[in-house]
């Protein structure tokens, strides 16, 4: 369940640290806490964890090199926390691997609705929840969705929960355009802001994990001033 998850909260300012504590273990999480991304990374050798959430502005390591580590062997949620509340910084936090991104000061509520959409989708991805086929193949591009693995010319590609949503989203409903606003609305459960470059980013680094061009790309496309699809 959602509610018996692990979070580690990464932030070098312990009233932050316990802030995001008190408000997360009153929906009965389980905290852990890192002052900096070294001592994020040495927890993360030696325990179980299914989100983090990571401030960018930090000493010894920043929160976009620890992004940047973190995924480059493991796949859970990751919202980063930024006083950068500008389009190109979020762009760049996403790029890195990070499913959401919010700006600080934030809503401890908000925050909060926004761990919960992200466990529930990681975790019922981990847990082999099945609603549909085991498989989606498109051409040479296969989806497990039990598995939660994506394989291309049988190379496997890591993706991230959200990336794996948006991508499983678009497979699922081949030949049907989708509109960024109900991309986001459909993967993040959540109001869409029209200034939000969320759903863009996501879908650049989708094809670069899967396309040999992604000027020319094969799987997903965009019909533009409209959205985007996967072709039959």
């Amino acid at each position: 369940m959602v509610r018996q998850a692990t979070i580690l909260v990464i932030d070098d300012e312990k009233e932050i640290r316990d802030l995001i504590e008190i408000y997360l273990k009153n929906e009965g999480f389980r905290i852990l806490h890192a002052q900096d991304g070294v001592e994020a990374l040495e927890l993360l050798d030696t325990h179980e964890v299914h989100l983090i959430i990571l401030d960018v502005m930090m000493p010894r390591m920043d929160g976009i090199v620890t992004c940047l580590k973190i995924r480059e062997d493991k796949h859970m949620p990751i919202l980063m926390l930024s006083a950068k509340s500008q389009d190109l910084d979020k762009i760049h936090g996403l790029s890195t691997g990070a499913d959401d991104y919010m700006t600080k000061p934030f809503n401890p509520l908000e925050l909060v609705a926004r761990v919960k959409s992200q466990l529930r989708r990681f975790l019922l991805l981990n847990q082999a929840y099945l609603p549909e086929a085991d498989e989606i193949e498109v051409g040479d591009l296969v989806i497990n969705t039990s598995t939660h693995e994506v394989r291309v010319n049988g190379r496997e590609v890591k993706m991230t929960p959200i990336e794996f949503s948006i991508l499983e989203l678009l497979a699922r409903n081949r030949g049907i355009v989708f509109s960024a606003e109900k991309i986001y609305e459909r993967v993040w459960n959540e109001p869409f802001y029209q200034s939000d470059n969320t759903v863009m980013v996501h879908v650049r680094k989708i094809r670069e994990k899967i396309e040999e061009n992604t000027r020319k790309p094969r799987f997903i496309k965009t019909v533009w001033g409209v959205g985007y699809k996967i072709e039959t």
